[in-house]
């Protein structure tokens, strides 16, 4: 078992910027890729970082590309999502997975986060 914490979430302003973590317990020593997913209201799960083992291969929706970064630090389990120019249509749960494959699709995914709730204000 792998058990996800995220935290960072919070209201901006359109234009600023937000940094989530999540942090891995449990089986930590398995190569996890991480992915983070949104979900805003009334849509369904969509999409938006994943990152490999190494951290060499990384992906990302076309809706974030270029203001968003995903990054991990192995050494402290966690892996992070900095976000800027954030926009009112970021606004959604964010969600932290892990899983064995770099994939933009939900269901790979074996470990999930309760979420941390970003709100982007116009």
């Amino acid at each position: 078992q792998v058990q996800l914490v995220e935290s960072g979430g919070g209201l901006v302003q359109a234009g600023g910027s937000l940094r989530l973590s999540c942090a891995a317990s449990g089986r930590a020593g398995i190569r996890y890729v991480m992915g983070w997913f949104r979900q805003a209201p009334g849509k369904g799960r969509e999409f938006v970082a994943a990152i490999s083992w190494s951290g060499g291969s990384t992906r990302y929706s076309n809706s974030v590309n270029g203001r968003f970064d995903i990054s991990r630090d192995n050494t402290k389990n966690t892996v992070y999502l900095q976000m800027n120019n954030l926009k009112p249509e970021d606004t959604a749960i964010y969600y932290c997975a892990a899983g064995g494959v770099l994939t933009t699709a939900p269901s790979p995914y074996d470990y999930w986060g309760q979420g941390t709730t970003v709100t982007v204000s116009s």
